[in-house]
C-alpha cells in the first residue's frame, strides 16, 4: 500500500471507474452553485461516505449531453475506508444517472488525468427515416442516407500527429492544438452509424467536431479528399457543424499497466455487435 505521512495522517490516493448518463447533466466539471454536474454529484456522495469533504481529478472533462462508460477519477483521502466502501456506499449517495463500477488503490504518483496514455469515444447515430423514441437521449439522429464507406475512408487522414485546430472549439482552453490520433473508423450495424476513435488526447468539441464534418462527406456534398483539406487549412469555420452530444460517449481510458487498472468501461449496449 502507497503511504503518505502528513500532520499523522496516512493519506491513500483512491481511482475509481465511473459511468454515467449525461442527458440531465450540465457536462462532468463543477460550475456555478445551482447547476447539476457529475463532478458535483459525485463529490458530494464520496464526501458523504468519508464524512469530510472529497475533491476529484477526472481523465476527461464531458461536454453537457454527453455520456460516459469509462471514465476515470482520482482523489486523495486520510480516511480509512475499504474501497468497497468507496464504491458500493458511494453509489448509494449516488443519483440513478451516475455508477461507480471499480475501486482501487493506487500509487501517488498516478493521475486520472496526466497518467493517461490514451481516451477513447465511441459515438453512435440512429440513421433511419423516422426519430428514435426509446433512446432519443442517447444517441444523435439523422434520417438522411449516408455513405459510410466514404465516411470511413476520409477518416483515415486524420491518423497519426496532426494539428486539429479545424476541429476545435472557439471555447477551447488547451495550449495547443497537436494531438495524436492512434485509431478511427466508422462502420455501420443496421441503422446504427458508428464512429470509434481514440487518441493520446482530445481538445474541445473535437469528436463532435470531427464526426460533423465526416457527415458531410457522407451525405455526398464533399469528396472524400476534403477531409485532409480541411484538417490542412486548421480553419475551424470551413469544417462540418458540430455534431449532436447526445450520441458521444468516453468509452475508455488507457493507463500504463504498472497502475494495475482494470479496462476502465465497456462499448454502448446499442452498438455492441461491433468488433474492435
Amino acid at each position: 500500500m502507497t503511504e503518505q505521512r502528513t500532520s499523522q495522517r496516512i493519506v491513500q490516493r483512491i481511482a475509481l471507474g465511473i459511468e454515467y448518463n449525461g442527458s440531465a447533466f450540465c457536462g462532468y466539471q463543477l460550475q456555478t452553485e445551482g447547476t447539476r454536474t457529475v463532478q458535483g454529484e459525485l463529490e458530494r456522495a464520496l464526501s458523504e461516505v468519508a464524512d469530510e469533504p472529497v475533491r476529484l481529478t477526472c481523465a476527461g472533462r464531458t461536454d453537457t449531453g454527453v455520456h460516459a462508460t469509462g471514465q476515470v477519477v482520482h482523489f486523495d483521502t486520510a480516511v480509512p475506508r475499504q474501497l468497497k466502501a468507496w464504491m458500493l456506499g458511494g453509489n448509494t449517495y449516488l443519483p440513478g444517472d451516475v455508477s461507480i463500477h471499480w475501486a482501487r488503490e493506487v500509487s501517488d504518483d498516478f493521475s486520472a488525468r496526466f497518467s493517461a496514455v490514451s481516451r477513447s469515444y465511441r459515438y453512435i447515430l440512429f440513421n433511419r427515416r423516422t426519430r428514435p423514441a426509446v433512446f432519443q437521449y442517447n444517441v444523435a439522429w439523422l434520417y438522411e442516407s449516408l455513405d459510410v464507406e466514404a465516411m470511413h475512408t476520409a477518416a483515415q487522414s486524420l491518423m497519426g500527429e496532426n494539428d486539429f485546430s479545424a476541429f476545435r472549439s472557439s471555447k477551447c482552453q488547451a495550449s495547443h492544438a497537436n494531438r495524436v490520433m492512434q485509431k478511427i473508423s466508422v462502420s455501420r450495424q443496421g441503422d446504427y452509424v458508428i464512429l470509434d476513435i481514440r487518441a493520446n488526447a482530445f481538445l474541445h468539441h473535437m469528436v463532435r467536431n470531427i464526426m460533423g464534418t465526416l457527415l458531410v462527406i457522407g451525405r455526398g456534398e464533399q469528396p472524400v479528399a476534403w477531409m485532409q483539406q480541411i484538417l490542412q487549412g486548421r480553419d475551424r469555420t470551413l469544417a462540418g457543424m458540430t455534431a449532436s452530444a447526445a450520441g458521444l460517449y468516453l468509452v475508455n481510458v488507457e493507463y500504463p499497466e504498472a497502475f494495475g487498472l482494470p479496462e476502465s468501461g465497456w462499448l454502448p449496449v446499442l452498438a455492441q455487435g461491433y468488433s474492435d
